[in-house]
């Protein structure tokens, strides 16, 4: 199996399973990576504050603080630490409430383990501003009082941060880099996650979550448009629009 993304990633799993757990330390040090183990919840938030891996895997299911509670914990103080979910086949609420409270992927149990590792090289990959194949995005992105710096990964609101997820970051600036072109989310899962196959709903999430941080009003969104019956498109606005 080759390299993630290079030897020595640290990867922190959160899951009181301990086989899984086992199965996946085993699968990602064959692939070169650094593995930390965390029982609970608890210990999981304590490892990341303490070591701040590179990646968290993370169980939704949990005793005591589940999963999306470390998720949103993680996602307030650390908005940008990758974080790929596990969650339990055939729930469709579960799996959206993972990406609703930050988390960048998901792959369900039962799982094959190689492609929980393709899903992280993706994630870190992404995360360290190495873009996926497709067309080609501007390293410098603006419009209006919104910003995006893809070499730095830095993305600004009226001059402030925002506090965007790898993917969010992702699909921000592919959907900047290519404005005025209505893209299905079939095409976006390709463009921005890399699946050629895969659970719309995830784009859906995301764009959701975007609006609330770069929209005066996402309930009425006046620059990630939905186009009925194709996807999503990027607007500009003018230049003396204003917020």
């Amino acid at each position: 199996m080759g390299s993630v993304a290079r030897v020595g990633h640290r990867v922190l799993v959160v899951d009181d399973d301990p086989t899984v757990s086992d199965v996946v330390r085993r699968y990602l040090e064959q692939a070169g990576c650094e593995v930390r183990l965390a029982a609970d919840g608890a210990d999981g938030l304590a490892a990341i504050a303490a070591e701040r891996p590179d990646l968290v895997v993370l169980d939704l299911m949990m005793p005591g603080i589940d999963g999306l509670e470390v998720c949103r914990r993680v996602r307030r103080q650390l908005p940008d630490l990758p974080v790929v979910m596990l969650t339990a086949l055939g729930e469709e609420a579960d799996r959206i409430l993972g990406l609703e409270v930050g988390a960048d992927d998901y792959v369900t149990k039962p799982f094959s383990p190689r492609e929980l590792v393709l899903r992280i090289r993706s994630v870190l990959r992404r995360a360290a501003g190495q873009p996926a194949a497709g067309p080609a995005v501007p390293a410098r992105l603006s419009d209006a009082d919104l910003g995006v710096d893809t070499a730095r990964r830095i993305a600004e609101l009226g001059g402030a941060p925002l506090a965007l997820t790898t993917r969010e970051f992702d699909l921000l600036a592919f959907l900047m880099g290519h404005p005025g072109h209505a893209w299905s989310r079939a095409e976006l899962l390709d463009q921005v996650w890399g699946w050629r196959f895969g659970d719309q709903s995830t784009v859906t999430v995301h764009v959701r979550r975007l609006r609330e941080k770069i929209e005066q009003d996402p309930a009425e969104p006046r620059r990630i448009r939905t186009v009925w019956g194709v996807g999503y498109r990027y607007d500009p606005l003018d230049e003396g629009d204003g917020r």
